[in-house]
């Protein structure tokens, strides 16, 4: 879904809170202090203000207020995201969700497995990139459809997969409660695509309510669910070194088949 330009306050709110509050207090002191000392010696109007240094005291209460309203506004968000997704009892509690609140389940799902999680409105009015995860060098583009009587078609898909080269990304994940016609999982069949269907999405919640939220930063993240499913192929596996959804590939001298990383050679990993 689309959104509004977003302001120097959303993008500190955007942080986890610790951070933006640091930030306040570090340009407070900065402002306050260290600016008036800069100042010094650079000519007889900056020594009138070095000379003044209660001048700056305002301006640096406004930007450590700003700061510590920004890591306010962060930690909320984070407990209401929290509370959204362990409050998920099955797919009717998942389908009762707005489209705001569905993006936001998506997201934290994938924020308790160690990704870092980027809300964004890049697809505009109709959806496109709702969110990109981050995660081991690994960019993934993730779009949200709270469609429940309809399903993704095959165009949809093939979209968001023209999106992976203009955004330096790895794979594509859509999410879709009513899940995908046979076009689209035959499209996705092979590449670097995961179609989360309701089932699928509801596993996913599970099992991070069941796991916990993840630890910051974990030097071993956590190991997911495989979700890409197609009716007419086999699931498609993960790279057993980086994580990313495997593509199918032929050695050149046998002509026998083997899932490979879509980030060779930066990655080897093969199945």
């Amino acid at each position: 879904m689309g959104r509004g330009r977003s302001t120097t306050l959303d993008d500190l709110a955007g942080l986890p809170w610790p951070v933006p509050l640091a930030l306040g207090v570090v340009a407070y002191f900065g402002i306050r202090h260290g600016l008036p000392a800069w100042l010094s010696g650079r000519g007889p109007l900056f020594d009138g203000l070095a000379q003044q240094p209660d001048a700056f005291a305002p301006f640096a209460w406004l930007v450590l207020a700003a700061c510590t309203l920004a890591a306010l506004v962060s930690f909320l968000r984070a407990w209401q995201r929290r509370r959204l997704l362990d409050s998920r009892t099955g797919l009717d509690s998942i389908a009762a969700l707005g489209w705001r609140d569905f993006e936001r389940l998506v997201g934290e799902a994938f924020r308790r497995q160690g990704y870092r999680v980027e809300e964004t409105g890049l697809g505009g009015a109709d959806g496109g990139i709702d969110l990109i995860l981050s995660r081991g060098g690994q960019r993934t583009l993730v779009q949200c459809k709270q469609w429940q009587r309809r399903q993704v078609p095959v165009n949809v898909v093939r979209e968001m997969y023209g999106l992976l080269g203009h955004h330096g990304a790895h794979r594509v994940r859509i999410a879709a409660l009513g899940g995908y016609t046979r076009d689209a999982e035959r499209f996705a069949a092979g590449k670097p695509i995961e179609l989360i269907d309701g089932p699928a999405l509801l596993a996913l919640v599970r099992s991070v309510q069941d796991a916990g939220p993840a630890p910051a930063h974990s030097a071993t993240p956590r190991i997911e669910p495989v979700l890409a499913t197609s009716h007419d192929s086999e699931p498609t596996p993960q790279c057993p070194r980086c994580g990313a959804a495997m593509v199918q590939r032929a050695n050149r001298r046998t002509g026998s088949g083997f899932w490979g990383c879509p980030a060779y050679p930066q990655c080897r990993g093969t199945r």
